[in-house]
């Protein structure tokens, strides 16, 4: 397999990878090596199904979310190319000094995040959408009433405009002093 995934991949497009997300060659190798075992179809692309094959995905509350998240750049397709796929994990790199790019910046993570909320992508988090958000992460653990409460007082606590709802610039502000970039990253292996 590892010959597989080295023969496909050109070292022009691991460039081109790494320019725009910042990974170095051992990583994006390594991940397309990830990426081509998860391709059942052997197509060269994954459906949502494919993701949902990653154990971790499958048991995650948010995992139908975060499976979301790979097909909003082209939302007309049902799947997922290895270039699209290496853009969405960027968002999870660990920022490194003077190293930054544009997809694992604080902004990008905090945008990546605030999506998980909207769910109707109109760029607000309803109080409604903050329930149903709730209600994955939760399940059956916390009262009807106190998951109310949480997105009341969320709601409340962010929206400084008065109009019922969250917008990302009131997200990234109820977030400032939250370690986003830690909390939003994920170490990959060289």
């Amino acid at each position: 397999m590892g010959n597989r995934s080295s023969l496909l991949l050109q070292e022009e497009e691991i460039a081109q990878i790494s320019e725009e997300t910042g990974f170095n060659a051992n990583q994006i190798e390594r991940l397309y090596s990830r990426f081509t075992a998860l391709d059942r179809g052997d197509c060269g692309t994954l459906s949502r199904d494919d993701f949902l094959r990653i154990p971790e995905l499958a048991i995650n509350p948010l995992g139908e979310r975060i499976v979301n998240s790979f097909f909003q750049e082209d939302q007309s397709n049902d799947r997922v190319n290895f270039k699209q796929f290496m853009r969405v994990l960027s968002h999870f790199r660990p920022i490194k000094k003077n190293k930054e790019n544009k997809l694992n910046s604080r902004e990008e993570k905090l945008r990546y995040a605030f999506k998980m909320y909207d769910l109707d992508n109109d760029d607000l988090i309803s109080k409604e959408e903050l329930l149903a958000i709730l209600h994955m992460m939760v399940g059956a653990n916390i009262s009807e009433e106190q998951l109310t409460s949480i997105a009341e007082r969320t709601i409340l606590e962010a929206d400084e405009d008065g109009d019922q709802m969250i917008s990302f610039e009131e997200f990234c502000k109820a977030l400032q002093r939250s370690d986003v970039e830690q909390k939003m990253s994920i170490r990959f292996l060289n």
